[in-house]
């Protein structure tokens, strides 16, 4: 399923909205489609010099700022143990790719989830 839009509700981005939607519906995965491959050590558009993470816990998310979504949106997807996968639009067949489970962008999940050898995400 894809739900674009927001909820309308004042103090709730994008970001905030498809966490809760998520969370409501059960879903496996939130897909965060975005202008770049996946969360960088810093913007790669302005430091060339920005190293791009495959997996990261929700809470290095938190501790290192990295602004992947905005702090409500990740505090509801690690509270609900809710993964996301963060992955650029612009690349041609990435939406499939991501649908698919293919290891594309930054897996963002608990702890454990995060750690290569239990970091495969089904194949549905």
């Amino acid at each position: 399923m894809i739900l674009a839009g927001g909820t309308g509700n004042p103090y709730f981005s994008t970001d905030t909205t498809a966490a809760l939607r998520a969370c409501e519906l059960g879903a496996e995965v939130l897909l965060k489609a975005t202008k770049v491959s996946g969360v960088y050590s810093a913007d790669p558009e302005k430091d060339p010099q920005a190293v791009r993470y495959s997996r990261l816990s929700y809470m290095d998310v938190l501790q290192k700022d990295l602004r992947v979504m905005d702090l409500t949106a990740i505090s509801l997807c690690k509270d609900n143990q809710m993964p996301v996968v963060v992955f650029s639009l612009k690349e041609p067949g990435n939406i499939r790719r991501a649908v698919c489970g293919e290891d594309i962008g930054t897996l963002v999940a608990s702890e454990d989830k995060t750690k290569p050898a239990a970091a495969k995400r089904s194949k549905k």
